[in-house]
């Protein structure tokens, strides 16, 4: 017993340890970001651009299965603010269901209205999204591509506020930040724009300014054509194609521009399974870039602190495999000040959680202060508690595509289905809703009964070590068995 609990004190510290200095990565992008900020707001920092538009432009507008999004994607993207001698659309359309008609009523709409718009389609769906997006650069006559989702709605003025910045040289792509169009539609919509909240305002603007590795977030942004082919073309051995590419670009020389002050709208997922397709996805495809790309940062002839942010930037999967082996090993850990007094000091790595939870909150207080700039600090409490939990629970979840990644093991690429539930209601909810109790309910509630357990025991014991930590976990895994059961019950 006290050779296991020895074993499981020094890997949760390892765990803890990788955590903590992923943290301290975060904090120190919050520094750069808080300085930037204040730097904007006395000075003009724009950069002098050529305004000339003399660029030909071709949006591709990937797609597979979106009958709900299509008509209002293409809608927006056919009424931009460009000459139309020098735009191109591409609605590269992979569907097998509905999408195909609607996607054809569209493009033939906008086609009778002289704007140059085409469907193209494959005969199978090959490499999925990087496949749809290599096939229809091959005959794009674009020299920047710009591409969106489906579920995005870009401003007519998108492409005047980005390719006078793309016009620069060296520069290979510029990324916009999203927004939310259902931030409020639920509980689950604004933990997760809390969270991309701090993605888009803190790390991709601070990553930009210091000259860091940073991604393409697959939409809402240009490419110069001759970036993407420099650096080798799209790959569909990831799941996250965008984030190979980015680093692919990048380490070929090419350099990116993130405009924080460029919003192009989005739908967040709905619902709880739709949040976790998409995580599933993003996290093993994280896990997959960095177990390819990893090798050549090392020996790529870049500074050490850009090596450095690259890494841990592609290491962020892991944290979700640490929190998981973190929570599970802090149950033992429990009683090992009874069986083990000698260690009892080095229990305060416990702690730790709490030193993380407190720097934490500072970043996401900066990243959200436009949000809650009308609202008392205990909604910010509330919803940075929220989303903290969820993210901690589904660490659990996402454990699973972090080790399929980490070694190689392969699978398709399942898009997340687009909703528009502000126009269509229930009806898209329930399209993707199952009738069957899934193994993930299950998880949750014994989760939640252990973990509450555990915070009993606790408080019981006065060991509060890991109170917190438990605690966060416990709320956690009741939000999701909640979230899991009225998906199961169909009340959105």
């Amino acid at each position: 017993m006290k050779i296991f609990l020895m074993i499981a004190l020094v890997v949760y510290c390892i765990t803890t340890l990788f955590i903590f200095c992923y943290t301290i990565m975060q904090f120190h992008l919050t520094l750069n970001y808080i300085k930037w900020n204040k730097k904007r707001k006395n000075i003009n920092t724009a950069p002098n651009l050529i305004t000339t538009i003399d660029k030909m432009v071709t949006i591709q507008l990937p797609l597979y299965n979106e009958p709900y999004v299509t008509e209002r994607l293409i809608d927006a993207v056919c009424v931009m603010d460009y000459p139309a001698h020098l735009l191109e659309i591409q609605v590269l359309d992979d569907s097998n269901d509905e999408t195909v008609a609607i996607a054809d009523k569209t493009v033939a709409k906008w086609l009778a209205k002289g704007v140059d718009i085409k469907v193209v389609r494959r005969e199978d769906r090959s490499g999925f999204k990087a496949g749809a997006l290599k096939y229809g650069l091959e005959i794009a006559k674009g020299e920047y591509i710009a591409i969106f989702d489906a579920d995005f709605i870009p401003s007519p003025d998108f492409l005047q506020k980005t390719v006078p910045v793309l016009n620069q040289d060296g520069i290979g792509m510029v990324q916009t930040r999203w927004g939310h169009t259902n931030r409020e539609y639920s509980l689950i919509t604004k933990a997760q724009a809390f969270w991309l909240e701090n993605h888009f305002r803190i790390e991709q603007t601070s990553r930009s300014n210091l000259n860091l590795f940073f991604n393409f977030n697959g939409t809402a942004g240009v490419w110069k054509k001759e970036a993407i082919i420099d650096a080798g073309n799209w790959h569909a051995d990831t799941l996250t194609e965008d984030l190979d590419l980015s680093y692919r670009a990048q380490l070929k020389g090419w350099k990116f521009l993130y405009l924080e002050d460029v919003v192009s709208p989005a739908e967040l997922p709905p619902t709880l399974a739709a949040f976790k397709s998409q995580q599933f996805r993003w996290t093993k495809g994280g896990a997959e870039v960095s177990r390819k790309m990893i090798p050549t940062l090392f020996k790529a002839k870049q500074p050490f602190g850009v090596k450095l942010h690259a890494i841990g930037h592609l290491l962020n999967s892991g944290v979700y495999l640490a929190i998981a082996l973190s929570a599970f090993l802090s149950l033992p850990l429990l009683f090992i000040k009874d069986i083990l007094p000698a260690v009892k000091p080095i229990m305060t790595v416990g702690t730790i959680f709490f030193t993380n939870f407190i720097v934490l909150a500072v970043t996401y207080k900066v990243a959200t202060a436009d949000y809650f700039k009308n609202k008392s600090i205990f909604q910010f409490a509330k919803m940075f508690q929220i989303y903290l939990s969820i993210t901690a629970s589904m660490s659990f979840h996402n454990s699973k595509a972090v080790l399929q990644g980490y070694f190689g093991k392969k699978s398709a690429f399942i898009r997340t289905p687009k909703f528009n539930a502000e126009s269509n209601g229930v009806i898209a909810l329930q399209r993707f809703s199952s009738n069957k109790i899934s193994s993930a309910l299950v998880m949750y509630l014994l989760l939640f009964l252990l973990f509450t357990t555990a915070v009993i025991y606790g408080i019981s014991m006065q060991n509060f070590g890991f109170l917190l930590f438990h605690l966060t976990l416990s709320l956690g895994l009741g939000l999701l068995f909640y979230f899991e059961l009225c998906g199961l019950l169909k009340k959105y």
